[in-house]
């Protein structure tokens, strides 16, 4: 059903993490692969994994805070691939402020710089990308914001954190309307705690043993936990689906912190 071959998805932060989840299950499904990431290290070690499932991958170097390598690094990598159908926007960092009140400007500058307006670069050149193909005849593409339960809740001290991933939310719905007529749909993942190379919990952490008790699937995500809907995104199976905002967080928001999971009784 979800056969990317003949595919070419270029995910941003594609190097590590949820990115790199997403680029395997994309490679895995047979599509084409194109990862950026800031370290060249990093890419080639993810490309090195990619491989495998025989499709091709390409990585670049870009920070996509920097517009003007943003818009050179999709006309290269359209160069080089010859198209591509699907942008994950999933480049991001985390900081964490003692509090709003002492909150720095650098530090507010400096990550909407990459999460949001990194973002904005991304997608917006996919999206131009995408537009000319559907000049030419050959219309469609998917669009896919990798966002955070930060756009729906509050965290103290990384007030920057929660305007971006909420900005990048509200973003994704003005595409999606003006994006339909052209066959590209635009949506949004919202993960929930997931270990990643920025996110690292002791097992004996106070937050891991209340993401155990509170989380009713009792563990944190892993990146492999975000392969299939990233396939389903850039897949014709999503074909009629656009301005969404979809969360995966095992049952995080659904629980809302009200349930101590592990006093639950057992059913017979």
């Amino acid at each position: 059903m979800f056969n990317l071959r003949g595919r070419v998805v270029l995910i941003s932060g594609g190097n590590a993490g949820i990115g790199l989840g997403f680029a395997r299950g994309i490679a895995r499904a047979g599509g084409d692969v194109v990862i950026w990431g800031r370290r060249a290290e990093k890419n080639a070690e993810a490309a090195s994994a990619l491989v495998e499932f025989g499709g091709r991958v390409l990585t670049q170097s870009v920070d996509v805070s920097d517009e003007s390598r943003v818009v050179a690094a999709m006309a290269e990598a359209v160069e080089e691939m010859g198209r591509v159908d699907g942008v994950i926007a999933n480049a991001g960092l985390m900081s964490n402020e003692r509090s709003f009140v002492e909150m720095r400007s650098e530090a507010w500058h400096g990550l909407l710089a990459v999460n949001q307006h990194g973002a904005f670069h991304t997608v917006r050149e996919g999206a131009r990308h995408m537009k000319r193909r559907f000049d030419a005849g050959d219309p469609g593409g998917s669009l896919l914001f990798c966002a955070s339960l930060s756009a729906l809740t509050g965290s103290p001290g990384m007030q920057h954190y929660n305007a971006a991933k909420g900005a990048i939310a509200a973003m994704s719905r003005g595409i999606a309307v003006e994006a339909g007529r052209y066959g590209i749909r635009c949506n949004v993942v919202c993960p929930g705690y997931t270990v990643s190379e920025t996110v690292q919990l002791p097992d004996d952490s106070p937050l891991m043993d209340h993401i155990r008790r509170y989380s009713p699937m009792g563990r944190m995500g892993t990146p492999d936990d975000f392969e299939g809907i990233g396939v389903y995104f850039m897949s014709d199976w999503s074909r009629f689906h656009t301005g969404d905002l979809v969360i995966v967080e095992g049952g995080w928001m659904a629980n809302a912190g009200k349930t101590d999971i592990t006093e639950l009784p057992e059913w017979p």
